[in-house]
């Protein structure tokens, strides 16, 4: 089953696993069609704002706000009209932005 190739952090969270399972990785995917969205433009680091954590369009949202919020099962629509200013694509780049920090992370081989 594809859930027990999820990372362990991400399965101790149960609904990031959950969404990820269901949103990610049950989708068909054609990898040539495939375009990482570049979310470079839409979450920005400020030293001044929220302690220097990435925010969304510099709003003092935090992409970890926004990532929690999935995690614990609130759907796009429940954090889209919680918070009228986010886009359903500022959701997107968190979720980007999180993939690329997870592939980034350096693993230590078990010895």
């Amino acid at each position: 089953m594809i859930y027990h190739a999820l990372p362990e952090q991400w399965r101790q969270t149960p609904g990031l696993a959950r969404f990820l399972f269901k949103r990610v990785l049950t989708r068909p995917v054609s990898f040539r069609s495939v375009k990482l969205m570049d979310y470079r433009d839409r979450i920005t680091i400020e030293p001044d704002k929220r302690g220097g954590k990435p925010c969304i369009r510099g709003m003092r949202i935090t992409v970890y706000d926004v990532l929690e919020y999935l995690a614990s099962g609130m759907s796009e629509d429940e954090i889209l009209a919680d918070f009228p200013d986010l886009t359903r694509e500022d959701i997107r780049a968190c979720l980007a932005f999180a993939a690329d920090r997870e592939r980034r992370l350096v693993s230590i081989p078990s010895a």
